[in-house]
């Protein structure tokens, strides 16, 4: 059985597929990935092969933010167009052979997933890795850059009527004009034919449940985690035990304008709770703002044996990290930037393990009104409750699920 896992997106898309990936080949199955080429070192290490796909992505995105874009500016629909054709160039060659076609990401790159699935004659699945990118009279979508929801619209029903039109506008072009350029027929709804009628939801039901009744049908999984054995560096170990449990601040692959100002409102603000800070530098390359022993930085690190033992995680939002500090019951703060970052906010606030920020740009006073919440002993004791309930078997899972349906 050979499997074949797409994805354009940041570390937070490949993740979960390496989560995967790493059950297909533990029941037998050869596994393909197709991703950015930020990703090729992360996956050579686990034995991987890697189709790159696009561009770079942290380079596309941090231009994006600071408005120092590494490419000549364009608009989404011709970045759009771009992607399906150089996707589809790359991805078909090595489907051949496979026996199933897993994406996800954005929608220009998994379309041209299906349609080299439609080619090649094999399954096409598509994965979630939150419920409000699928349709729901539940929850409203997400919005689009330049197709903000209309003022006073409230319907999650009208919402997802129009979600199709941005989708069709944003995206219809690209696809269906290369669908027609290698002889398939062109789609009338670009957002229905990317997830299809049956896709899947790779989220904890705890954490995000999928409510019924609803339109699609839709097979939740649980998240798809990658075990992680590696150790912590020697160094951050010893300020860990140097002290009480310090503050995590870290953005994950998300960069952001003002690292300078975030680093220093954000270590004020820890501080000011009496706490240690923890700066995890990331793509946001937060930084210190001095030499004192209270404040530690790290770079990459192994985040399921860290986050249980810190006092909070002040992070973005993305739904890896909110489900890793979740699972150690660690208390959160939630600064939502984009995407599906404003639906884990929610989330976090409303399971009480937690606060969701109030907007994207962190301030020493902002951050110390969600930290009094977030380091109090019932959001702790919330967030361990909660944590006793976060299943992790969701990757095994969907791996047998698949084997079994095309054994079938």
């Amino acid at each position: 059985m050979r499997v074949l896992l797409l994805t354009y997106g940041s570390r937070g898309d490949v993740e979960p597929m390496l989560g995967l990936a790493v059950q297909f080949r533990a029941l037998g199955a050869d596994v393909l990935m197709c991703a950015p080429p930020d990703f090729a070192e992360l996956l050579e290490g686990f034995g991987l092969p890697l189709v790159p796909i696009g561009w770079q992505v942290r380079a596309m995105t941090k231009g994006a933010v600071t408005g120092t874009a590494p490419m000549p500016a364009k608009t989404l629909p011709q970045r759009a167009a771009e992607l399906a054709a150089s996707t589809y160039d790359a991805v078909a060659p090595a489907a051949e052979g496979c026996d199933v076609l897993v994406a996800t990401g954005l929608p220009a790159a998994a379309a041209a997933g299906r349609a080299v699935a439609e080619k090649v004659g094999i399954p096409y699945v598509f994965v979630s890795y939150f419920p409000s990118f699928l349709p729901s009279p539940h929850h409203p979508p997400l919005e689009w850059p330049g197709r903000p929801h209309p003022p006073g619209v409230t319907d999650n029903r009208v919402l997802w009527d129009l979600n199709t039109e941005s989708l069709n506008a944003l995206f219809g072009d690209a696809v269906n004009n290369h669908r027609v350029s290698i002889g398939l027929p062109p789609v009338d709804n670009v957002r229905d034919h990317v997830l299809t009628d049956r896709p899947l939801l790779a989220a904890d039901p705890t954490l995000a449940p999928w409510l019924e009744p609803a339109d699609l049908d839709v097979v939740q999984t649980g998240a798809w985690i990658r075990p992680d054995e590696r150790p912590l560096p020697a160094d951050l170990e010893a300020f860990l035990d140097a002290g009480e449990p310090p503050v995590y601040v870290g953005f994950g692959s998300i960069p952001m304008r003002d690292a300078e100002g975030v680093s220093r409102a954000a270590i004020e603000a820890v501080r000011a709770q009496g706490r240690r800070v923890l700066v995890g530098r990331g793509w946001a390359d937060l930084t210190l703002i001095d030499d004192q022993a209270d404040c530690f930085a790290v770079g990459e690190v192994n985040q399921q044996k860290l986050f249980g033992r810190v006092a909070a995680v002040v992070h973005h939002g993305g739904a890896g990290t909110t489900t890793t500090a979740a699972r150690a019951g660690a208390p959160q703060v939630v600064v939502p930037q984009m995407a599906d970052q404003p639906y884990w906010a929610g989330r976090v606030a409303e399971l009480g393990i937690g606060a969701a920020h109030d907007g994207p740009t962190p301030t020493f006073e902002s951050l110390s009104v969600a930290l009094k919440t977030a380091l109090t002993p019932q959001t702790r004791a919330r967030a361990t409750a909660v944590a006793d309930q976060v299943r992790t078997d969701g990757a095994t899972v969907a791996a047998k699920l698949l084997l079994d349906e095309i054994s079938r």
